[in-house]
């Protein structure tokens, strides 16, 4: 799948995880890291073959949902009409279902959107457009090329001519955006925000609340020349994960009850090697929920991959970093 440089960044509610047949490299190689004042028994970590992401129900983590950016030169009221019906379908749930597509089930990013459009019945009662060629740019990981393949069958239907051109990273497509070489993304808000909020000024920085952060986004994309379609709740950002083992243990679901029931010297935090200094990661959630490690678990650049998620089944870490769009994630 992905990934973009994002902020160590919501679990959009309780998913599991099919087992992983077979995971890159040994957990942990990177060492461990243990807090000063951790307090409490703690929870060991139970091996187990699923595991479940805990509820961020106090909102740790941004608004880093999927929303169409589009040069403003290009954009319409058909376009963005036909764009929106794409947000308003598209959940977490969904965006799972359409990376597992094509992560697992052997399908091209464009033939997973072509379903994805047929299921949703996206093509239905659309106007027509003006009509014209367009480039719509991805980054280059399967999610967003499968967006970006979603944007151009829409747009397609409804008079245009379009391509997705796979770009890279935000560095390298966003420009080219501003400049109208490219004239669609898709794009995630709380990311694309930080990127384009240069100043660090924090009233526009973004939020965990996605009207907020959609409205800060639309103000910083008037400055380079964006704007936005509708807002998914499609969320692609940091989540944390149990086995189903632990999480029936000690019935967990939130990060809330994780916090009352397993804070202490006994819990094992898995993640990146940055992990322990990300407000969005070990940081936020000792802050935002008063949760205490005894142990932190170093997997060196692994940040919510194969080797993290294997860490956490053999039982070696309590609790792991992973991505809510994760395509081994499912709903139960």
């Amino acid at each position: 799948m992905r990934r973009l440089m994002r902020p160590l960044a919501l679990a959009a509610g309780l998913f599991t995880v099919a087992a992983l047949a077979a995971a890159c490299g040994s957990a942990g190689s990177s060492g461990t890291a243990a807090p000063s004042k951790a307090s409490g028994a703690g929870c060991a970590g139970v091996a187990d073959t699923t595991l479940v992401v805990l509820q961020d129900d106090k909102h740790l983590q941004q608004a880093d949902v999927v929303i169409p950016a589009i040069n403003k030169a290009v954009a319409n009221p058909q376009m963005l009409a036909a764009l929106d019906g794409v947000s308003t379908t598209m959940d977490t749930n969904k965006l799972i279902a359409l990376n597992k597509m094509v992560d697992s089930g052997g399908q091209t990013p464009a033939a997973a959107a072509q379903a994805y459009v047929q299921q949703n019945n996206l093509t239905a009662n659309l106007q027509k457009g003006p009509g014209g060629k367009l480039i719509i740019g991805a980054a280059d990981f399967s999610e967003s090329e499968e967006l970006a393949n979603v944007y151009k069958i829409v747009l397609d239907s409804i008079g245009y001519q379009s391509t997705v051109q796979t770009i890279g990273n935000r560095e390298l497509y966003l420009p080219q955006l501003e400049q109208n070489k490219i004239q669609i993304v898709p794009e995630y808000a709380a990311t694309l925000l930080t990127a384009l909020n240069t100043a660090n000024d924090p009233a526009m920085a973004p939020t965990n609340d996605v009207n907020s952060t959609a409205t800060r986004l639309t103000t910083a994309g008037a400055q380079h020349n964006l704007v936005f379609g509708k807002p998914s709740t499609a969320l692609d950002t940091n989540a944390f994960a149990v086995t189903k083992a632990t999480a029936d243990k000690y019935n967990l679901k939130t990060l809330s009850d994780f916090a009352q029931k397993c804070s202490g010297k006994a819990t094992t935090l898995a993640g990146p090697a940055e992990c322990p200094q990300r407000p969005f990661c070990q940081l936020g959630l000792q802050k935002t929920y008063g949760i205490q490690f005894g142990q932190f678990l170093s997997q060196g650049s692994d940040a919510g991959g194969p080797i993290t998620k294997k860490t956490i089944m053999d039982g070696k870490a309590t609790i792991g970093l992973v991505f809510s769009s994760d395509s081994s994630l499912s709903t139960p």
